[in-house]
């Protein structure tokens, strides 16, 4: 069973500037939250089969996950996968999937988030988990329509 969750955003900047923001990685520390650092595993430009580990503060502590780009379609889709069984999570499998599309200057941002492989306890809270994420995710993007739209 998979947990789902969607969040959704306008921002007052190319759709092209928002698909770059989202894939770029240097910036992220100007605007992500709890941001800590992230290690490429990788080099060269974000592609299908970049990877990551990106650690962050939540909740108090320290967290490290790895991503994975798995598609990308300029400039209107970007799939990432988190693989929990490589991070702090230690379980589960996290995917975001973001739909870019524009109109006059703006761009409407859908994010679908799936959570897979959960067990336990962890799946039996599952929608209050999905909750927690969506709203974490919903400030990440509130985080980068600040960041593009105030270096527009």
């Amino acid at each position: 069973m998979s947990i789902q969750f969607e969040v959704k955003k306008t921002i007052g900047v190319s759709q092209h500037k928002v698909y770059q923001g989202l894939l770029d990685l240097d910036s992220a520390k100007q605007w992500l939250q709890g941001f800590v650092g992230i290690e490429r595993l990788d080099e060269g430009q974000m592609s299908v089969g970049s990877e990551w580990r990106e650690t962050r503060k939540m909740f108090g502590t320290k967290a490290t996950e790895h991503f994975e780009v798995i598609e990308l379609n300029e400039p209107n889709k970007i799939v990432l996968r988190c693989d929990g069984t490589q991070g702090t999570t230690g379980k589960g499998e996290f995917l975001f999937t973001y739909i870019l599309a524009s109109t006059e200057g703006q761009t409407f941002v859908t994010l679908n988030g799936e959570i897979n492989g959960m067990t336990g306890i962890a799946k039996f809270f599952g929608k209050l988990m999905a909750g927690t994420f969506r709203k974490a995710c919903e400030k990440d993007l509130d985080a980068l329509k600040r960041y593009l739209e105030t270096n527009e």
